[in-house]
């Protein structure tokens, strides 16, 4: 189980802080506010979904947020502007405000003013952590849009403790920085679109009315042969095994794989194991969950440096190596720290070891990320900025930070199974943390004894703040109980065949190896190496030639046979350089080999060499030859392979063996020459004396060419240093660089927030001017120099306005209304008193409107202008006139009735509307009987003309003199007349009717009517 530096989560969880309900964390940087209102539009608009929302965005700190206007308009939830110490409460929404970093402490929100300057804010990750302390297994985060990396750990925090974590597609979004960072920690459960997360949310809390997800205790002790079964299809896929691991904790991150496919069942699960592979690899990443970040728990580092690596460091001689061993190192923080820390601790002790950091786990994809070096820019919560100077290079813009190459140099990654594979051995340091807390008290028991053989004696053992060496404290002396420091103790009987029994057997039961995976087939009796690894071993150990694997500067990589015969320490600082490693007879060929299969392609051999060994020389064969590899930061690395063999005759010790002469025959075992006189003696005198000389050349050009080289040093320190001013600078710019970013992201929002704003705008724009135009009351907005700013397509009908009269003053405009035109003047009255004024005005059609001007008045009771308006009011008018007329005519129908003459009332075409008692008296037609009648039936045939020529006179708006005529009465009699007729005018001096007045000439009249 990969975990390092720390406690985990789970551990510190104070279980009365959890609330009853879960808490979802919403993280988001620019275009986020997109993505918050498209999530609140997937939740459901009137069922409770029974979860606290808590939304946390990059705002400036000098910008209100509208943030909680957006998110209400989306929600029938509560929605509020977090205060301090304000109690989270499920169905409610709380959005941090400007300026404030948030956490969650015992189910209350907490506010603090962050005290990083801008581009190192990193509120999302603070928050999320905090999530994952306070609610366990209940907290839930969700990483939307947004630049840079923050959430990125709290993605690992969360994950750690057992919560779910959800990620915006970032394929489907401008801004993808913080998803894409999130998910390439590969701890992400589900990557969606914002308005698919409620669903899944829901689904997962056991919220979803359709869907009953399992819950805690769904594995249960009687799950065990289910269990099994899910143990084994792991290790048949991964390799690995899971089976001593701690059944509590196996069973909740099978318990929430589980609840995240929303299967209610162990066999249910194990079948689903079966038939989806992406579903082990999956769970085999839930098991291996590491909660680590950098200097995790201080104060155990703390004592570390003050008292462990003091006692490392004692008596440290220069040339020596301190050996490191991290097993479980996940990602890589923890084993980076310690490098760092020893680096810090040697360099103040001023100690020139050289220190060397072996870092291992079982997940692949940890060591690959923990090789690379890289990690998001969230660890300066973590990391102080000293370090972040001295051992860190910002890079991708400022989002993230890389381990600097000096000290990725020190550390080797590599896979390993702490429990099957063999460890490291003569270390100085083993710092296993939170590792043994996952594993069953068999493996605890196992491990602590290998600890103790793999470290040197006085070595140190680190553990986690929940681990101890158990019941193998005679193996140990407590150095700090708080921080779990221990000194190993000398070896002891027995302490060797402890430590090497389990690994033994460990490897006996090691789990079949994946597929495609080979292994050498066991002896019969399966209880020791085959026949064929015992040959190989043996032809390794003693015939095998002696390798070196060098870099191209000759510093050794790698050693393989008893190189001893060859090489030697030399004096002095030198490291471990072949070239200076090299014995007499071996050194000058070696260099001049080296050199040309670095600048040449293909294998360089040397032949015949003469290498003195232990007071003689031996016939030595030389090969060098070059290959090509990846190391652990991904850059391409040339290293070179040198082949040491002695010749097939090579004599033991204390024999010399033949050698040819120029000239001469092979000398005898002896030394002394075969068929050889005094001459010949002579001649190898000159020839040797000769090859000391060109030796001792040759040493004259290698020391000048060592001198050069140290030159050449000297430049390349200086032009490190030129480059180490460069990099501040360049790192300047970052810093700079990262706050500009920052500033941007908070523009982003803004501008997101404005677009919004100006889309509720135009929204209501275009709602006002639809009623405005649906009411047809004519409008002009004019500013207080009376110049109009805008107006209603139904003012143009009362005055002559085109879209390019906006800006031009109301008094130079042209009406359609009759006898008024004091428009301008009663607008500037309006302004000066602040009264409105309302006028009755006519246009020439005879429309009537009425007219009213009022200030205009802003939100803040400020006069910007005045605001005209024309509303249509001619029915009102006619409606008026009519109730007048109709009072009028009651006052003359009184006059009327007692009249002694006729009087009737005509419409235009002659019809009878009005008949008076006289008329009744003097024609003989009752009033029903008349109203009705046309005029002609009164008259005589020969009278009707000029009948005619009085109703057209009258509705010409002429008034005919009065005239004497003949009417008809009912019994048949023709009576003489004399004629008054007058016209009905309405408001307008349009005749719509005509009133008569007629009396009998010298004819007796009837006092009453038949």
């Amino acid at each position: 189980m990969a975990d390092t530096g720390g406690p985990t989560t789970v551990e510190r969880i104070d279980p009365a802080a959890i609330t009853g309900f879960p808490v979802v964390g919403l993280g988001a940087s620019a275009g986020g506010l997109a993505a918050f209102e498209e999530f609140f539009s997937g939740v459901p608009a009137h069922a409770p979904t029974g979860m606290a929302f808590v939304l946390v965005q990059h705002l400036a700190p000098d910008h209100e947020s509208r943030l909680v206007d957006l998110v209400r308009r989306r929600t029938t939830m509560e929605v509020h502007e977090v205060e301090d110490g304000m109690t989270v409460e499920p169905d409610h929404v709380y959005v941090i405000p400007p300026a404030r970093t948030m956490t969650l402490r015992g189910g209350r929100l907490r506010l603090q003013t962050p005290r990083e300057p801008r581009g190192h804010r990193l509120p999302v990750d603070v928050f999320f952590r905090s999530l994952a302390e306070d609610q366990g297994e209940k907290a839930m985060c969700v990483v939307l849009a947004g630049t840079g990396s923050d959430g990125t750990l709290g993605v690992r925090e969360v994950k750690g403790c057992g919560g779910l974590v959800l990620a915006q597609d970032p394929e489907t979004i401008e801004y993808g920085g913080m998803p894409r960072n999130a998910i390439a920690t590969g701890m992400v459960d589900h990557v969606l679109t914002p308005a698919e997360m409620p669903a899944r949310l829901l689904r997962y809390a056991g919220r979803d009315p359709h869907v009953t997800p399992p819950g805690p205790g769904a594995v249960s002790a009687g799950d065990e042969g289910a269990l099994d079964q899910v143990f084994k299809l792991v290790r048949t896929r991964s390799g690995r095994d899971f089976t001593h691991y701690k059944r509590n904790s196996i069973r909740r991150r099978v318990e929430r794989r589980m609840a995240v496919q929303q299967i209610g069942s162990l066999e249910e699960y194990a079948r689903y194991l079966e038939e989806a592979p992406e579903e082990s690899e999956a769970l085999f990443r839930d098991f291996l969950i590491g909660v680590t970040r950098f200097f995790r728990d201080p104060e155990a580092f703390a004592a570390l440096a003050e008292t462990g690596i003091p006692l490392i460091l004692q008596d440290r001689q220069g040339g020596s190596t301190v050996r490191v061993w991290v097993p479980g190192c996940s990602t890589g923080e923890e084993a980076y720290s310690i490098a760092i820390l020893m680096r810090e601790r040697m360099v103040a002790a001023k100690v020139h070891a050289k220190l060397q950091v072996f870092a291992t786990d079982i997940d692949k994809r940890a060591i690959e990320t923990a090789r690379s070096g890289t990690y998001p820019a969230s660890i300066a919560e973590d990391v102080s900025a000293e370090r972040l100077e001295r051992f860190f290079t910002s890079v991708d813009g400022g989002a993230s930070y890389r381990i600097r190459k000096d000290i990725r140099d020190l550390l080797v990654f590599s896979d390993q199974d702490l429990v099957s594979d063999p460890p490291f051995f003569r270390l100085d340091l083993i710092s296993c943390r939170n590792v043994l807390i996952y594993m069953g008290a068999e493996l605890q028991r196992k491990l602590i004894p290998l600890f103790h053989f793999a470290l040197s004696p006085g070595g140190i053992l680190f553990l986690g703040s929940s681990e101890t060496v158990g019941g193998h404290a005679d193996l140990f002396t407590t150095l700090d109980r708080t921080a779990k420091l221990y000194r190993n103790s000398p070896d002891r009987p027995g302490a060797v065949r402890q430590a090497l029994g389990p690994l033994a057997a460990a490897h006996r039961r090691r789990p079949p190896a994946p597929v495609g995976e080979h292994r050498a087939t066991p002896g019969k009796d399966g209880a020791g190496p085959s026949l064929r690894e015992r040959v190989e071993h043996e032809l390794l150990a003693h015939h095998a030639p002696v390798a070196v694997l060098v870099d191209a500067r000759g510093e050794i990589l790698y050693l393989h046979g008893r190189s001893g015969r060859f090489l030697e320490p030399a004096a002095g600082e030198v490291g471990m350089n072949i070239l200076s490693m090299a014995r007499d007879g071996l050194r000058q060929e070696l260099t001049i080999a080296l050199h040309q299969a670095v600048t040449h392609d293909g294998p360089v051999h040397r032949g015949d060499l003469r290498v003195q060994t232990n007071g003689h020389r031996v016939p030595v064969r030389l090969t060098v030859r070059a290959l090509s590899t990846g190391p652990a930061d991904g850059a391409r690395r040339d290293l070179y392979l040198v082949v040491l063999d002695t010749d097939p005759g090579e004599a033991a010790p204390g024999r010399t063996r033949p050698r040819r002469v120029a000239g001469g025959d092979p000398e005898a075992p002896g030394g002394e020459p075969v068929g050889a006189g005094g001459g010949t003696d002579s001649r190898v005198a000159v020839l040797e004396d000769a090859l000391r000389a060109k030796e001792e050349y040759l040493q004259a050009v290698q020391e000048e060419m060592q001198a050069s080289n140290e030159e050449l040093r000297a430049s390349i320190e200086e032009l490190q240093s030129t480059n180490e001013e460069l990099q501040s600078t360049n790192e300047e710019l970052e810093t700079s660089k990262e706050e500009l970013q920052s500033v941007n992201e908070e523009l982003a929002t803004i501008n997101t927030e404005l677009e919004t704003k100006v889309t509720d705008l135009s929204r209501v724009e275009n709602d006002m001017n639809n009623l405005l135009a649906g009411t047809g009351i004519g409008t002009v907005f004019v500013d207080h120099t009376l110049r109009i700013q805008r107006f209603t397509p139904a003012a143009t009908e009362l005055l002559n306005l085109i879209a390019g009269d906006v800006g031009r003053p109301v008094g130079h405009l042209t009406s359609r209304l009759v006898a008024y035109d004091r428009l301008a003047e009663d607008t500037e009255a309006v302004l000066d008193t602040l009264v409105p004024r309302e006028v009755e005005v006519r246009t020439e059609a005879g429309v009537w409107y009425l007219l009213r001007i009022r200030p205009y008045r802003t939100l803040e009771n400020v006069i910007e202008g005045a605001v005209i308006t024309f509303t249509e009011i001619t029915e009102l008018k006619e409606a008026r006139a009519t109730l007048e007329g109709a009072a009028a005519e009651r006052r003359l129908a009184v006059v009327v009735r007692d009249a002694n003459d006729a009087v009737t009332i005509q419409d235009l075409d002659g019809r009878i509307r009005a008949w008076n008692p006289a008329a009744v008296r003097i024609y003989g037609w009752t009033e029903d009987e008349a109203i009705g009648m046309s005029s002609l039936e009164l008259a005589p045939p020969d009278t009707h003309e000029e009948n005619r020529a009085m109703l057209a006179c009258l509705a010409a708006g002429e008034a005919p003199d009065p005239f004497r005529t003949r009417r008809s009465t009912k019994d048949g009699r023709v009576i003489p007349v004399w004629v008054t007729a007058t016209a009905l005018v309405d408001e307008a001096g349009k005749a719509y009717a005509l009133a008569t007045t007629e009396r009998v000439v010298g004819v007796a009249v009837p006092e009453e009517a038949p």
